[in-house]
C-alpha cells in the first residue's frame, strides 16, 4: 500500500468507525429507549463540553425539565432526579454499584488507596477508624477550638466594618473554614484569619479542582497518559508541592505525642485498641485522608455560608426572622454551644433551604451498576451503566419541590407543611447516602450553625451592588464563586 493510499485510508476508516459507533449508540445500544438529547445519546462531547465550560449542573436541569426524570445524557450515562436512586444505588444493599472509575481516576497519593477512592472492605476498615473523630463526643471535644476561630473571624469583621470597608464573606468564610480544618487535619492552624490572606497552597487548592474535572474528560477518552505527559513542568510541580504540602503536615502531626482533640488523636487511640489492632490505616492512606479532610471539610463549608448568606440577604424578611430568633436566643458569643444552636428551628430550615438552592457539589457522584444489570428507580439499567443523581438538577426540579426557584426556609417547618408538603423532601441529601455518605456531615452542620450564628448575633448586612447576581456561576465539581461583597455593621 503506498503512502498516499495510507493516508487517505486512516481517516476513512476512523470516520467509518465513529459513524457506525454513533448509529450503534442512537439504535442497537442497551440503553436507546431512554430519551435524551440526540447528540448526547449519540456522543459523550455534549457532555464533555458542558464539564470542560463549567456548566454542567445548568445543562442537566435544562435537560430533566424537558425530558423528564431520567435522561440518557451520554451513550452510556443515566441522570436521575428521583429520591430512590439514593436508596437504589448509594444505598446499604446497593454495594454492587461501584464508583465511576472515570469520574474518579487514580488515587494521587498512590496504593492502597484514601477513604475516597478505596473499595467497599479498605472503604469499611478505614471508616471504622475515622468515624471517631467525628463522633459527638469528638465534636464536644472540639467545640472549644471550633468557638475560638468562630471569635477570631468577628473581631477580624469589626476591624473591617469599622473602617466601613466593603468586605468579601466568600473569602473570610474560606480562612474560618480552613483554619478549623487545617487544625483538625493537620495540627495547626493555617493562619489565613491572623493574616487576612490565603496561602499559596490554598490557592492552589482551588485551582486543582478544574484541573480534576478536565482530568475526567481526558480519561473518558483515553487520552490520560498524553495529558499527563502534556502538562507543562510548572504545573508539575505546583501539584507536587500541593501534595508534599498536605503530606508533610499529616507527617509531623503524627509525630507528635499529643491527647489535642484533633482527627489523628482520634485515630491513633482506636488504632491502638483490642479491635483494630493491625487494622490501622497505612501512610498513603493517611496522606490521601488528610488532603480528602481539608478539601470536604473546608471549601463545601464555605460554599454553603456563601450562598446561604446571599440568599437571606435577598429575602430580608427571613433574614429579619433570623436574626431575630439568634438575637433572643443567644446575647454573646459565649452563649453560642453545641446544643443551643442546634435547637434554634430556624436556622436549620434556612440551611437545609440553603442546601437546597446551593448544593456545595451540585453535580452528581456516578456509580456503575453491577454486571448483570440493576432496577433503579423503578427502570431497568443495564450493566456497566454510569448513573447518578445531579444534585442541582434535582433540588430545582418543580417534580420535587414546589416553587423550586424560591427561597423558602418555611418548607421545612410544621408550619410550611400545608403548602410544601407535597414536596419530596427525602430527595434532598447533600451529604450523599448509605455507607459512603460524609463522614462529617455532623461537624459541617455545627461548624454552619455557630460560624453563621456568630455574624449574625453581632451584625448587620447589606449586599453590596457588585454581588448582585451571584449565584451565576462557573462549576468544576465545586462552585467557581466570585467575591460575596457586603457592608458590615456592628450590632450591640
Amino acid at each position: 500500500m503506498s503512502l498516499l493510499q495510507s493516508i487517505v485510508l486512516v481517516p476513512a476508516l476512523a470516520l467509518t468507525y465513529a459513524v457506525l459507533k454513533i448509529f450503534y449508540n442512537l439504535f442497537l445500544h442497551p440503553l436507546r429507549s431512554y430519551p435524551g438529547p440526540i447528540i448526547g445519546r449519540a456522543t459523550a462531547l455534549y457532555s464533555d463540553k458542558a464539564t470542560i465550560s463549567g456548566n454542567l449542573p445548568q445543562l442537566l436541569h435544562h435537560l430533566h425539565l424537558k425530558y423528564g426524570p431520567v435522561v440518557r445524557i451520554t451513550p452510556n450515562e443515566l441522570s436521575f432526579i428521583d429520591a430512590d436512586v439514593w436508596k437504589d444505588v448509594y444505598g446499604h444493599h446497593a454495594t454492587a454499584f461501584e464508583k465511576d472509575k472515570m469520574f474518579y481516576g487514580p488515587d494521587s497519593y498512590g496504593t492502597p488507596a484514601g477513604i475516597i477512592r478505596a473499595d467497599n472492605a479498605a472503604h469499611a476498615r478505614q471508616r471504622k477508624l475515622v468515624s471517631h473523630a467525628f463522633s459527638d463526643k469528638a465534636l464536644r471535644d472540639q467545640e472549644a477550638l471550633l468557638k475560638g476561630y468562630a471569635e477570631l473571624l468577628v473581631t477580624k469583621l469589626k476591624e473591617l466594618g469599622a473602617k466601613g470597608m466593603k468586605t468579601d464573606l466568600v473569602k473570610w468564610y474560606n480562612f474560618t473554614t480552613f483554619d478549623i480544618m487545617g487544625d483538625l487535619a493537620f495540627g495547626e492552624p493555617l493562619k489565613l484569619l491572623e493574616d487576612a490572606k490565603y496561602t499559596p497552597w490554598v490557592n492552589s487548592v482551588f485551582g486543582h479542582i478544574r484541573l480534576v474535572a478536565i482530568s475526567q474528560v481526558i480519561r473518558r477518552w483515553g487520552f490520560d497518559k498524553l495529558f499527563q505527559m502534556c502538562i507543562p513542568m510548572k504545573a508539575k510541580e505546583q501539584r507536587k508541592t500541593h501534595m508534599r504540602f498536605s503530606s508533610d503536615r499529616v507527617d509531623a502531626r503524627l509525630a507528635k505525642k499529643t491527647d489535642r482533640p484533633d482527627i489523628w488523636t482520634y485515630v491513633l487511640r482506636h488504632s491502638e485498641d483490642e479491635e483494630h489492632k493491625g487494622k490501622g490505616l497505612h501512610p498513603t492512606e493517611m496522606h490521601s485522608n488528610g488532603a480528602i479532610f481539608m478539601l470536604a471539610g473546608t471549601e463545601t463549608t464555605a460554599t454553603e455560608l456563601s450562598g446561604l448568606t446571599y440568599f437571606l440577604l435577598k429575602n430580608p424578611a427571613k433574614m429579619a426572622r433570623l436574626q431575630e430568633e439568634i438575637r433572643t436566643a443567644f446575647s454573646t458569643l459565649d452563649d453560642l454551644h453545641m446544643n443551643e444552636l442546634s435547637k434554634l428551628t430556624y436556622l436549620n430550615a434556612c440551611l437545609e433551604e440553603g442546601l437546597r438552592m446551593y448544593p456545595p457539589v451540585p453535580v452528581g457522584l456516578p456509580r456503575t451498576t453491577p454486571r448483570d444489570g440493576a432496577q433503579v428507580a423503578g427502570s431497568w439499567v443495564a450493566g456497566g451503566t454510569t448513573v447518578m443523581l445531579p444534585q442541582y438538577a434535582a433540588y430545582h426540579s418543580p417534580s420535587n419541590f414546589k416553587d423550586p426557584e424560591t427561597f423558602v426556609p418555611e418548607r421545612w417547618l410544621p408550619e410550611g407543611q400545608a403548602e410544601y408538603g407535597s414536596d419530596h423532601k427525602d430527595v434532598l441529601q447533600p451529604f450523599s447516602y448509605g455507607p459512603r455518605n460524609c463522614l462529617g456531615k455532623n461537624l459541617a452542620y455545627h461548624e454552619m450553625r455557630l460560624i453563621l450564628a456568630s455574624v449574625l448575633l453581632n451584625f448587620d448586612l447589606e449586599l453590596c451592588e457588585e454581588a448582585e447576581g451571584w449565584p451565576k456561576q462557573e462549576n468544576f465539581i465545586l462552585w467557581s464563586k466570585g467575591p460575596l461583597m457586603v457592608r458590615l455593621k456592628a450590632v450591640n
